[in-house]
């Protein structure tokens, strides 16, 4: 499954040269992933609540165009690969039909102390019916 969520460029976002500074799109990417989990039945609170995060453990984008104060884009966001402890979310930034950016973030899933563990049954099988590893 693959979401796409507006998202409306603030002032605050933007560098001194009037373009949206590079470590905003982190964020974006963070909301984006999070709105997928919801849209498929997983809030991430319900993953929180038996313990568990998936942490960043890995992160790469490329910028292809930039965005200005004032745009309306869109995050494309699906779940490329799933194993037992780790995920792997791919994403496009777009402005209209213009590519901003595309990138991925790589999970491990945690206990509260931080140890890596496998990730649950009830979760691992809901993931892995929205699965999309082609792009």
């Amino acid at each position: 499954m693959t979401i796409r969520l507006p998202i409306a460029v603030r002032y605050a976002e933007t560098d001194a040269m009037g373009v949206v500074h590079h470590s905003s799109y982190v964020v974006w990417l963070e909301a984006a992933r999070v709105e997928w989990l919801e849209q498929i039945g997983l809030p991430y609170t319900q993953i929180e609540a038996q313990g568990l995060a998936f942490a960043v453990i890995e992160l790469g984008l490329t910028y292809r165009n930039p965005a200005r104060f004032g745009d309306r884009v869109e995050v494309e966001t699906w779940l490329y690969e799933a194993s037992s402890r780790t995920l792997r979310y791919q994403y496009r930034v777009w402005r209209g039909e213009t590519l901003l950016a595309e990138g991925f973030t790589r999970h491990l899933c945690q206990d509260a102390r931080g140890k890596a563990v496998r990730i649950p049954p009830n979760i691992s099988g809901a993931l892995a019916a929205h699965l999309r590893p082609s792009s």
